[in-house]
């Protein structure tokens, strides 16, 4: 019998910090946008808005572009405290799997 060996090149990562809590609905929630401008962005999250919008008349999706794009802008200090002024319920920060 041939017995094969493979090397699982994925490695692993350490959950060293939970993402935020997820919010049961969307409806009556304020929601931001952060995007480097990845993955066709430009194209997914103005549709993505529109969706939320149709789905859940009652949200406030604010303008794709209320916020800082860019990686070197979305990460900062400035950009989390002018999230945290607008006082977004939740922010949708890219459109990549």
């Amino acid at each position: 019998m041939i017995t094969l060996e493979f090397h699982d090149p994925t490695g692993i990562t350490d959950v060293t910090q939970r993402h935020a809590l997820r919010p049961p609905s969307l409806n009556g929630k304020r929601i931001g946008f952060l995007t480097n401008e990845q993955w066709q962005a430009y194209y997914a999250l103005p549709l993505l808005k529109e969706m939320i919008n149709q789905d859940f008349p009652d949200a406030e999706v604010l303008a794709i572009d209320a916020f800082p794009k860019g990686n070197e802008a979305i990460g900062t200090d400035e950009t989390a405290r002018r999230l945290k002024k607008s006082g977004v319920d939740a922010v949708i920060i890219g459109n990549a799997a």
